[in-house]
């Protein structure tokens, strides 16, 4: 089954062409405009101006993934959550494909391509029952997944999402947009206890988080601290003692430690919360989707305790580029809604950027 993927839900506008079948789906062609350019400016994205450039870009890709490829069988399209901006684009661009060509029409949530974005890499399938945890910038929740197309949320973020928080922070260090994955990189050469920042919600009975209250303990840290350039090298690391033995604070703390200090306790939130509902499920797979998984420490954590603590569970994640908004991934979301004929008529379609992930 030839699919034609089209998403534009925040600020990417992608589109891209599978061949589905029971033996998994296979990239035909695929391309993304992205807009963080654009959007750098401003520190964020900027709804109206995402919707003109989706508007831009979108049949100009149509085109170009289509060139010299067979038509399509079917055509998935995000139709929720996200950016009503943005999905009222590729929504249109959809109905109009799908009136003119006489195809069928297939509106899919957005947080679903994440999940089956672990399937674009070959040799992975999801077993179930299985249990997702997807964190973006728009979006964190643990999902339980019985079988294609059946979806209850455990638990969601009731303030920020992870990836908001990261880009909200970087915001406070100066870090351009998008800032999570500079922090993560800063990270790496830093302490991840130089700093004692709070882990939300860690201690509730529920599979709930919240990412605003560490935001502002990140703040005020930051407005009644300075952060030293550097760690201290040569006669400053031999006498780094000194301070602390005259009552005053000891290593300085860079810029490097804030970040690993505040990715740890993000990782420790997500790791915790999710390793806690795979206890309980017991699912056969746990998916990590979104565009925080891309983060390597989150990655490495789940991995591990996966491995050392729930050995009957595969620990599934998508190759890095799919880690982010894709048309390929609404494609294999689509197929699996095809499979049940879930279509949708294209006088009936509608964007809705609030559209859950509960059915």
């Amino acid at each position: 089954m030839i699919i034609l993927g089209i998403e534009s839900s925040c600020d990417d506008t992608s589109v891209a062409l599978l061949d589905c079948s029971e033996q998994g789906c296979v990239v035909l062609s695929e391309k993304t405009a992205s807009q963080i350019d654009v959007h750098k400016k401003y520190g964020g994205v900027v709804p109206e101006i995402a919707g003109r450039m989706h508007a831009e870009k979108i049949i100009p890709l149509i085109e170009e993934i289509l060139k010299d490829q067979p038509k399509p069988d079917a055509i998935a399209v995000t139709a929720g959550p996200g950016l009503i901006t943005g999905l009222i684009v590729g929504v249109e661009a959809a109905r109009t494909l799908s009136m003119v060509w006489n195809i069928p029409l297939i509106a899919t949530n957005h947080l679903q391509g994440h999940v089956y974005s672990v399937e674009l890499t070959p040799g992975q399938k999801i077993e179930y029952p299985a249990i997702a945890l997807v964190v973006s910038g728009g979006h964190t929740e643990i999902v339980q997944i019985n079988e294609p197309g059946s979806y209850k949320v455990l638990g969601a973020t009731k303030d920020d999402a992870a990836g908001e928080c990261f880009d909200k922070v970087a915001k406070l260090l100066d870090i351009p947009y998008p800032g999570g994955p500079q922090i993560s990189k800063l990270a790496m050469n830093g302490k991840t206890d130089a700093i004692n920042l709070p882990r939300p919600m860690i201690k509730e009975n529920n599979f709930e988080f919240s990412f605003s209250g560490l935001k502002t303990a990140a703040l005020y840290w930051l407005r009644d601290h300075k952060l030293a350039a550097v760690n201290p090298t040569g006669i400053g690391k031999i006498f780094s003692w000194l301070p602390s033995r005259l009552g005053i604070s000891g290593d300085p703390i860079t810029r490097e430690d804030f970040c690993a200090s505040f990715e740890q306790s993000i990782v420790d939130v997500l790791a915790y919360k999710t390793l806690k509902a795979v206890e309980k499920i017991k699912p056969k797979t746990l998916v990590l989707a979104g565009g925080v998984s891309a983060n390597k420490k989150l990655r490495e954590c789940l991995q591990k305790n996966i491995t050392d603590n729930f050995p009957d569970t595969k620990f599934l994640c998508p190759e890095l580029k799919y880690c982010m908004d894709n048309g390929a991934m609404i494609a294999v979301a689509g197929y699996y809604q095809a499979q049940k004929n879930n279509y949708t008529k294209w006088e009936d379609i509608k964007a809705d950027p609030n559209w859950h992930l509960n059915f």
